[in-house]
């Protein structure tokens, strides 16, 4: 593994437009003709696209059960559920931060920090990978948190709009707070996308509405609802198996994200948070990317993360890691949250390069 550099900055140029141009915008894309990619066959295209074909195309109670938990989560800092307290909608506390920070002279090279995004190159390892496979590369990127500053999305875009791969992974955290308006984060995401190579494949996190999932189809990303996608090389197949959010809205389903994916080809898990390292090698996945944890986004020297916000070993956290036969990566984010700093955790998009796993690892 190692890590490019990139200088982008923040600086007087915004994004500008990219509302008024999603809200208009149909949101179709080429394909560019290098890798061919099929949804669930389960799941046609003509059901993409609206709430209503949304909660046919899913198990029965999701749609409610996700909108019913939306609605008790969104309140501005203290909600109903497993997470009371929303510390990312406390407007207050993101200011009293900043003083803080400023206070101590630490505001402004934290704010560079954060916008330094680095560019990870890591060799994932799969079992008896295909041939036809090998080498294949992976775009993640995870914690976006578009809508936190007007120039992020250009930030990221310049990040990664040069790179080569064969498919791009979102993993979830697109918008910066769990409450208010969807359209800033969807245009920076529409911004983003622009960029991006297709075939996109993206789930959940625990600041997403499932109501963005429709405007996100549009776009042409293909958001991973407990289903599959697969990605086609020659006669070989990668399986891409995406759930619902784990941590907030715990809507997961692996049984059912897995139905219909041959049990002896390759796959990787895509799953916002770690937190499902055990149930996913279980399951017989080969691999699983994943963020949420942000990597503690602020640590102390040496790397140690004060808060992870994730329930799992902290080993699982942040970086590559491995449990029993599953190889996974934990990205510790492009974003940030709660305020836009970070120190000793370098926000970073990740280029995975799929090869086979030698028989000692």
């Amino acid at each position: 593994m190692w890590i490019e550099a990139f200088s982008g900055r923040a600086g007087n140029a915004k994004v500008e437009g990219d509302k008024d141009d999603y809200l208009a915008a149909t949101g179709k894309h080429r394909r560019n003709g290098r890798v061919s990619s099929e949804h669930d066959m389960n799941e046609p295209a003509q059901r993409l696209g609206s709430m209503d074909a949304l909660n046919a195309r899913l198990e029965p109670m999701h749609l409610r059960q996700r909108l019913g938990i939306e609605s008790e989560g969104e309140a501005p800092v203290f909600g109903r559920g497993r997470t009371y307290f929303h510390p990312e909608n406390a407007l207050s506390l993101r200011r009293l931060l900043q003083l803080a920070l400023r206070l101590s002279g630490l505001y402004r090279r934290g704010q560079r920090n954060a916008q330094d995004i680095g560019l990870v190159h890591h060799r994932l390892p799969i079992r008896n990978l295909p041939a036809a496979l090998i080498g294949l590369r992976l775009l993640h990127i995870t914690d976006l948190h578009l809508d936190a500053h007007p120039d992020f999305p250009r930030l990221l875009a310049e990040r990664v709009r040069a790179l080569d791969y064969d498919v791009c992974v979102l993993t979830g955290d697109y918008r910066y707070r769990t409450c208010g308006p969807l359209e800033p984060a969807l245009a920076g995401l529409h911004h983003l996308r622009r960029h991006l190579r297709e075939p996109v494949y993206a789930v959940l996190g625990n600041h997403d509405s499932i109501r963005m999932v429709p405007p996100m189809e549009e776009m042409g990303i293909r958001v991973l609802l407990n289903e599959w996608g697969r990605l086609e090389r020659g006669s070989q197949s990668l399986y891409f198996v995406g759930v619902d959010d784990p941590h907030f809205f715990r809507a997961d389903n692996l049984e059912r994200a897995c139905r219909g994916v041959p049990e002896q080809a390759p796959s990787i898990l895509l799953c916002h948070s770690p937190e499902l390292y055990r149930q996913a090698a279980h399951s017989g996945f080969d691999a699983m990317l994943c963020g949420h944890t942000h990597g503690g986004q602020i640590r102390l020297p040496g790397g140690i993360a004060l808060l992870t916000n994730a329930d799992c070993p902290r080993n699982f956290t942040a970086g590559a890691w491995r449990y029993r036969a599953l190889y996974g990566y934990t990205s510790v984010g492009a974003g940030s949250s709660i305020v836009g700093v970070r120190f000793n955790c370098r926000p970073e998009v990740v280029l995975h390069r799929l090869d086979r796993a030698k028989a000692d690892q």
